[in-house]
């Protein structure tokens, strides 16, 4: 937890692969995920992993259509991208797509707080 507010970054498993992750409301954490992975944050969508639907909710500007497919289809090994909210920094919002928002099988999230979700669910940190 300590690293996570600290601006760190962790890695954590996916259904695929490992993934780096982040406080994804720290710019310059999310940020320094990007250098790592050589990626420009204005030309790519960036994930945000919730571990509830309200959470979703929060970070994503969500009607009927997107809510019900939402509710459909997860937990499981879906993204979605959906348009972003003002609740998110502007490094989320210079796409016109928006932000990609999943809710894996396994729980693991970095989406609320401070990693809260991560703590929660598997102890790390």
């Amino acid at each position: 937890m300590e690293v996570l507010r600290e601006g760190g970054i962790v890695i954590y498993p996916t259904d695929t692969i490992y993934a780096l992750g982040c406080d994804a409301l720290n710019v310059r954490a999310v940020e320094r995920i990007c250098r790592i992975k050589g990626i420009n944050p204005q030309k790519v969508n960036l994930s945000i992993i919730c571990r509830e639907l309200s959470w979703v909710s929060e970070y994503a500007k969500l009607n009927n259509l997107y809510f019900k497919l939402l509710k459909r289809n997860l937990p499981g090994a879906f993204t979605f991208i959906l348009p972003t909210s003002s609740s998110l920094p502007k490094i989320y919002k210079n796409r016109k797509t928006g932000g990609a928002y999943s809710r894996p099988c396994h729980y693991v999230g970095v989406g609320r707080g401070v990693g809260q979700s991560v703590i929660d669910d598997v102890g790390v940190c």
